[in-house]
């Protein structure tokens, strides 16, 4: 796919725009043109639904013959969504490279509702620029570099009762799994998920797992678990393509 949108008209406020764009392809290129850095400021972005997030990309491209410019600088989602960046800027470190700055704001309660992310478009976004060389060569990005968009995920203070408990006797551990809904700007339960529940015995510094336990339909956790030993409880959650890993605040459980 070849693109002619200059990275350096970019600014003002972030477009997201849902577009029929063109199916993703392999990056394409002919000559020596090559793209010999492209960072992302974080590898994964986790959106709740009111605190903007912000993320950096800089690319850097060369050619023998010099580039002419970088064009492009959108990010692209996996359901077509377009972000355009802020604002854009780029440099010539050398006769036969360009550097280009973009930055973006991921936000899911914008002021313009037509900005605002949905729960359709979490998962993974690649970058989409074109570099242009002085003697026609080109690199274009299609899909080889990415970063992940996903939705903020929280869990409540672990709690495990009674405390204290009788050694050998039953204790009760509860907690809440709950993610950003984009489309209704609130958290809501996250149902049907997998979470660990970790133990860390008192006087040892690492967590471990004792078993885990599916949310029901509102993201609510509880289980049972018999009480050998003094120690903290807690619940973590390893996140899936769309929604944020996050780990509870432990709830300590003391013998008598």
């Amino acid at each position: 796919m070849r693109i002619r949108t200059a990275a350096t008209a970019a600014g003002g406020t972030l477009a997201l725009l849902t577009v029929l764009a063109p199916a993703a392809q392999a990056d394409s290129h002919k000559g020596d043109t090559t793209f010999t850095s492209v960072t992302f400021s974080k590898t994964t972005v986790n959106v709740g639904v009111s605190a903007a997030q912000s993320l950096t990309v800089v690319a850097t491209a060369k050619d023998g013959s010099g580039i002419s410019g970088i064009y492009g600088g959108k990010l692209v989602s996996t359901d077509a969504r377009i972000a355009f960046p802020d604002s854009a800027s780029c440099t010539r470190p050398s006769s036969t490279t360009m550097k280009c700055t973009w930055k973006y704001t991921l936000d899911a309660n914008d002021t313009d509702d037509y900005a605002d992310l949905k729960n359709s478009n979490a998962g993974t976004w690649h970058l989409d620029a074109e570099a242009a060389a002085n003697d026609h060569d080109f690199y274009t990005l299609d899909t080889s570099k990415s970063v992940k968009v996903k939705r903020y995920a929280k869990l409540t203070a672990t709690q495990a009762g009674p405390e204290p408990v009788v050694k050998g006797r039953t204790l009760t551990v509860t907690g809440t799994l709950t993610r950003a809904n984009w489309n209704t700007n609130v958290y809501a339960g996250y149902s049907a998920q997998r979470v660990a529940l970790q133990f860390k015995k008192s006087g040892a510094s690492t967590y471990s797992t004792v078993k885990t336990v599916t949310t029901d339909s509102t993201g609510k956790l509880k289980t049972t678990v018999t009480a050998n030993s003094a120690g903290t409880w807690r619940w973590k959650f390893a996140g899936t393509s769309t929604t944020s890993a996050v780990t509870a605040t432990g709830d300590s459980a003391a013998l008598k």
